[in-house]
């Protein structure tokens, strides 16, 4: 639907995008995305929980993941926060931190999305939630142990390797076109020509890191997100402090459907 506080589409579709929430076992909105949908501004840990609860709650989506999210003054790093709900609809929230990479990528929130699906279904097999409706885990279940969140730690292990590997192919082909301006850059829409090369630089090079989806290397852990760690962040940012609890009041898990959305770093 959009990135960077910027729409895609038109705003009367937001409200379809809403009501197809109910039909989804997961979603993978972005920051902006999740701002849109939950209507609530994404700004601290608890803000970030409050958004989350009312996808568990109000929408009944069983497993969420927002992606690309930066609070503010840490520009170094770019946070994936998941969750997946208990059976009264209460988070169960982790994240997972990584290095952010200064470059703008093309492709990543396709990629995240085909991979997070892999992941989850391998990472449910070895939980032995197969035949579990939506691959709920039981309430016992922690947050960092959920297969939701070993399935992040894999895709973003793949991911991180595949865009650093993406950006140094992209330097080397943009220090290519450092040299002297041939004809077409000559051209009064030399400007968009070479916007265009650019973009198509970054394209994310999914086919040269074949071994690393498949093998990732798992440098970065899920950590549980808990009311102290809320309260931190509510310090930090100036903002108020924001209640997270809901009521439960109806019950059910939707027939499995999948959402997707943007990943970008």
């Amino acid at each position: 639907m959009g990135d960077d506080g910027r729409i895609y589409v038109s705003k009367e579709v937001v409200p379809m995008y809403k009501n197809l929430l109910r039909d989804a076992d997961l979603i993978l909105p972005n920051q902006f995305e999740a701002e849109l949908l939950s209507e609530t501004k994404i700004n601290s840990l608890a803000s970030l929980a409050e958004a989350i609860t009312k996808f568990h709650f109000t929408h009944r989506i069983p497993h969420i993941i927002i992606t690309s999210i930066r609070f503010p003054h840490d520009d170094s790093t770019m946070t994936v926060v998941g969750s997946t709900s208990t059976s009264d609809f209460a988070p169960r929230i982790f994240k997972i931190d990584v290095p952010a990479i200064d470059c703008f990528f093309s492709g990543t929130g396709d990629m995240f999305a085909a991979l997070t699906v892999v992941r989850l279904r391998e990472a449910v097999t070895d939980a032995g939630l197969n035949s579990t409706r939506s691959w709920v885990s039981p309430d016992d279940v922690a947050a960092v142990d959920l297969p939701l969140a070993k399935a992040a730690e894999k895709v973003l292990g793949s991911m991180h390797t595949v865009l650093v590997k993406t950006k140094e192919a992209r330097d080397q082909e943009l220090q290519s076109m450092g040299g002297p301006l041939g004809a077409l850059e000559k051209e009064k829409d030399s400007e968009k020509r070479t916007g265009l090369r650019r973009t198509k630089a970054a394209e994310v090079r999914v086919v040269r890191c074949l071994y690393n989806l498949r093998a990732p290397s798992v440098d970065w852990t899920a950590q549980a997100i808990d009311r102290s760690d809320e309260a931190v962040m509510e310090s930090g940012s100036g903002s108020e402090e924001r209640e997270i609890d809901g009521v439960n009041d109806r019950g059910g898990v939707r027939p499995a459907a999948s959402g997707g959305a943007g990943y970008r770093s």
